[in-house]
């Protein structure tokens, strides 16, 4: 599996970050970016959580 966030979506709220650390994280620029690529197994069922969580929408986790 691999985990997108759309940079033009994201407003930088950091729950993704909080759900899952080992798969997103906040950069530089205030807004989240995936930091493993590919999705480990053991995480795909939290980066899931993450994008269903996002407050805009703007993760995409297949």
């Amino acid at each position: 599996m691999k985990a997108e966030v759309n940079q033009d979506t994201c407003i930088g709220c950091g729950l993704c970050s909080s759900i899952e650390p080992e798969v997103f994280e906040m950069g530089d620029d205030g807004k989240a970016h995936v930091i493993q690529d590919p999705l480990k197994s053991e995480y795909e069922d939290t980066a899931k959580e993450a994008e269903e969580n996002c407050p805009v929408s703007a993760i995409s986790v297949k």
